[in-house]
């Protein structure tokens, strides 16, 4: 599968820090493009086939870089997967540096018209914030159901530590904000389905999501109480 690739060390959610560049050179079969630079923190670095590289083309005419988009195939001259990073979680998606050497691609490897690369990424990354919500909403409710497991059977002076409002009460906000997240996540992706402006959802449904998923687990964990530090 492609990986899109546009952060750079210097240049996260602002594109304009850009510093990856590519040059044309004219020739005889239709000229290539040269991109030198450097892509930090990519998913599936040394994965994917095809990357979908941003790079500064120029200057608009309003004295701002011009991005553009461009696809670049795995087995490119010049280009190779720099540092794997070893992260906390979310080992089954690799994260890594990505390099550009002078490395040549096509002339009709421009995806879209130059200087559209920023619109396009734009378009990419308001579509991985929904993936992004619905990963929360499953991480959280994981939680949640290794929690009321647990609530269920654990027992404390001669019942079930579910029976005590003290652990049914955040079960309850739990399963709550769960529905919530879910509801959000749902709406973005219903809009994109119908191809109907769906950015600020997306970014509402990224933002509680993962905020909720961060409560929910947090609350498992102290439901578990000590066992939730072991393995």
């Amino acid at each position: 599968m492609p990986s899109s690739a546009a952060t750079e060390p210097g240049a996260g959610s602002d594109a304009g820090g850009t510093r990856t560049t590519a040059r044309f050179e004219s020739g005889p079969d239709g000229g290539r493009w040269i991109i030198s630079g450097t892509k930090r923190f990519i998913t599936n670095a040394g994965q994917a086939g095809t990357y979908i590289v941003a790079a500064r083309t120029g200057t608009t005419a309003d004295g701002k870089p011009e991005i553009s988009a461009f696809i670049v195939p795995a087995a490119s001259p010049g280009f190779r997967v720099g540092r794997i990073e070893d992260k906390l979680g979310l080992h089954a998606s690799p994260t890594g540096e990505l390099v550009f050497d002078e490395t040549p691609v096509p002339a009709d490897h421009l995806l879209g018209a130059r200087g559209e690369g920023f619109r396009l990424f734009l378009e990419v990354l308001d579509g991985g914030r929904i993936g992004i919500g619905a990963l929360a909403v499953g991480l959280a409710r994981a939680a949640f159901e290794a929690a009321v497991a647990y609530a269920q059977t654990r027992e404390q002076f001669g019942r079930p530590i579910g029976t005590f409002q003290g652990v049914a009460f955040p079960i309850a906000d739990m399963a709550t904000e769960i529905e919530a997240a879910r509801g959000l996540v749902w709406r973005a992706a219903w809009l994109k389905d119908r191809g109907r402006d769906f950015g600020l959802a997306a970014a509402q449904a990224k933002l509680f999501a993962s905020e909720m998923s961060n409560r929910v687990t947090n609350a498992a964990l102290q439901i578990h109480g000590g066992y939730g530090y072991v393995t």
